[in-house]
Order: structure tokens, then sequence, then C-alpha cells
């Protein structure tokens, strides 16, 4: 992990096309501005996480539908 300091105003910059800049500090919060691509999806951690466990769960119910319908399909096409 990288660990840098900067004050209000000052940036960081990701490859070419993101910037992270200190807009404020208010007690144990600071307010950044994130400047990048449309194309490149931004969330807070939590809400990402909160994405991936919902992505997950539904590629695990598709599984178990397909298990389900499989099942039923050999069942209809029985000789």
């Amino acid at each position: 992990m990288l660990v840098l300091t900067r004050k209000i105003k000052e940036a960081i910059q990701i490859g070419d096309d993101i910037e992270i800049t200190v807009l404020a500090i208010q007690g144990d919060q600071v307010k950044l501005g994130i400047s990048a691509p449309k194309s490149i999806d931004i969330h807070r951690k939590e809400v990402y996480l909160a994405i991936q466990a919902e992505n997950s769960a539904a590629s695990q119910a598709s599984e178990t539908s397909l298990a389900e319908l499989t099942a039923k399909w050999k069942q209809w096409n029985k000789p």
C-alpha cells in the first residue's frame, strides 16, 4: 500500500486519466473529489462489496435454476 500525505486542494494522479483531490477535511472526515473517465465505475468500498455480493448471489441462483431446468427437461424427454 502506498501512503501519501496531501493538504487541501492537493491532488494525486493515477495514470493519465484519474485524479483525486482533497477538497476538505473536517474532524475525522476527508472529502475527496475524483476525476475519471465515465467508463470507470467509482463506488464507496461498502457499496462495491455489496454489489459484488449481489452479483455472486445472482450467479449462484442462476446455476441452481439451470440445474433444476436441466433435471425437468430430462424428465420430460425420457423415452
